[in-house]
């Protein structure tokens, strides 16, 4: 019985399962969003929520002039092994995040991938909605697009393209 024992093997040993975590949980922390399978992406959410917390109770506790809590940065440093990802994370997402009572990831399920069937996911931080802005701009971007249209004139280059076709069909005609 596995009572007790929370966590997904993830058909790897100790070290790799660790190394393989502590690489998502980095590059979901400079990316912001990251794709992978929905079991990756549920594990790191567990190990990311936690260093997102650690970082946000060390900025918390160092307000005001004091000195920088190293104990805390030297943990997570411990775990993610990217100075980058460490930086990143105490000096703009623990900010963001700072009234945040948890919840700082979202898992979003995609379907199946093509070639072995494994679910997919996107896993990403709350607080940075980059697909949502994206989305926004793109409609705003459609309608002027669409207004361009209308005010251009039609293009020439389709007819150009046409005849090109028609002299190569003449000239395979005449060899043939």
């Amino acid at each position: 019985m596995r009572h007790l024992k929370s966590g997904r093997k993830l058909k790897r040993t100790y070290s790799h399962r660790k190394a393989t975590l502590a690489a998502l949980s980095a590059s979901l922390i400079q990316h912001k969003k990251i794709w992978t399978t929905a079991a990756k992406a549920k594990e790191t959410r567990m190990f990311v929520e936690k260093l997102i917390t650690r970082a946000k109770n060390a900025v918390a506790q160092e307000g005001d002039g004091k000195m920088k809590n190293v104990h805390a940065r030297r943990q997570v440093f411990a775990f993610l092994r990217d100075r980058d990802a460490v930086s990143t994370l105490f000096n703009d997402i623990a900010q963001k995040v700072a009234n945040r009572q948890g919840g700082y990831t979202r898992v979003v399920k995609l379907g199946r991938r093509y070639g072995d069937g494994a679910e997919l996911a996107v896993i990403e931080l709350v607080d940075y909605n980059t697909g949502q802005e994206k989305a926004a701009a793109k409609p705003a971007a459609k309608a002027a697009k669409g207004a361009e249209k209308s005010a251009k004139p039609p293009k020439a280059e389709k007819g150009a393209q046409q005849e090109k076709k028609a002299k190569a069909a003449a000239q395979s005609e005449k060899k043939s």
